[in-house]
């Protein structure tokens, strides 16, 4: 079986951070959103991997290398423009071969793995498999619709729903549906819709398995989505006795990378510090994640992404924000809800 992993829209809905990375790049506790599905692949097995990427393949190779540091091996492919989740099928259409494979889009986290989606597929002997899950506003999303409990087909984005149930973003799929796609016809928004390559298949008479999960899913689209995931992430680590040069006092689960320095600070868990980040007089937590290289002097921050290399001081209570790398942040008063993109800069006591 092989992986195919979709890494090349460009995600608007995540600007300022998309303006000078990737989406697949923002980084979950410390982790960028990428390596959810690629670990997944390879935690069952799948080490033949191809990853379709976009405009912003040199940023994705140069993070994600040749696959060996995953114990995979990678073939990066090029989309030449977004044109749909089917289209990224047909992308990889010579490296797949009638291999069946598992189709991941590289902005999604699935807490717990996809093993029970392979299992319930290997033994339906379908020509596909999706997972579905409730939601609560699902107009956002495919919706699976079902009789007698057998998927009967998923309706894009549906003003009335018929059921609470999202198509979330991981498949499983035979060959057959390399002819369900070549005549496919794009949708009024000039794509490919996964949609209705399901659909397809099913008119086709092929058994399409599916399964409903409990599991923790989000699609990382926003914002509010970014941190949200973040907190469940940061939850979910083990709980290790943390270490770094200076002093600090700790509640709950801490991890804090190598040569990170920190001096009078209080960590309230759950809390990621990256490699060689120096703190001073913070109050940090709970639910941050703070990026390599980051300098902090003076600050209280809570519910916040704070990517590499960036510098805040004199900043009394910053909370439920994301800030990107390379930023400088001086004097954000006390309730400080801060979105702001690489190399951004705030002088408030300038």
């Amino acid at each position: 079986m092989k992986g195919l992993v979709l890494a090349g829209g460009k995600g608007s809905r995540l600007r300022p951070f998309t303006y000078s990375g990737a989406k697949q790049l923002v980084p979950i506790a410390n982790t960028p959103v990428l390596h959810f599905p690629v670990r997944h692949l390879v935690e069952e097995g799948i080490t033949d991997i191809a990853i379709v990427v976009g405009d912003t393949e040199p940023q994705i190779r140069d993070a994600m290398g040749d696959g060996s540091a995953f114990g995979a091996r990678f073939t990066y492919l090029r989309q030449g423009a977004p044109l749909g989740i089917a289209h990224g099928i047909l992308t990889a259409r010579d490296f797949l071969g009638a291999d069946p494979f598992v189709l991941y889009l590289g902005d999604n986290v699935l807490m717990g793995g996809i093993h029970d989606l392979l299992d319930a597929f290997a033994s339906s002997g379908a020509a596909a498999g999706i997972v579905a899950k409730s939601v609560a506003d699902p107009r956002a999303f495919g919706v699976a619709e079902f009789r007698d409990g057998r998927l009967i087909r998923v309706i894009e984005k549906p003003e009335t729903p018929p059921t609470d149930l999202a198509v979330i973003g991981v498949y499983a799929f035979t060959a057959a549906v390399f002819e369900v796609i070549e005549r496919q016809r794009p949708s009024a928004r000039g794509e490919l819709e996964i949609a209705d390559t399901i659909n397809g298949l099913l008119a086709a008479g092929h058994l399409v398995q599916s399964s409903v999960t409990s599991a923790y899913w989000i699609d990382t689209g926003k914002m509010e989505d970014i941190l949200d995931a973040n907190r469940v992430v940061l939850a979910s680590l083990p709980e290790t006795e943390p270490s770094a040069d200076g002093c600090f006092t700790f509640e709950g689960t801490v991890r804090i990378g190598d040569g990170a320095t920190l001096d009078n600070c209080r960590l309230l868990g759950p809390v990621v510090i990256g490699e060689g980040a120096t703190l001073r007089d913070c109050v940090i937590g709970p639910d941050v994640s703070i990026g390599d290289g980051c300098t902090f002097e003076r600050v209280s921050i809570r519910n916040a992404i704070v990517m590499d290399h960036t510098e805040l001081g004199d900043c009394p209570g910053i909370a439920d924000s994301m800030i990107g790398r390379y930023a400088r942040v001086h004097g954000a008063p006390a309730g400080a809800r801060l979105t702001l993109g690489d190399h951004s800069c705030i002088e408030a006591n300038a």
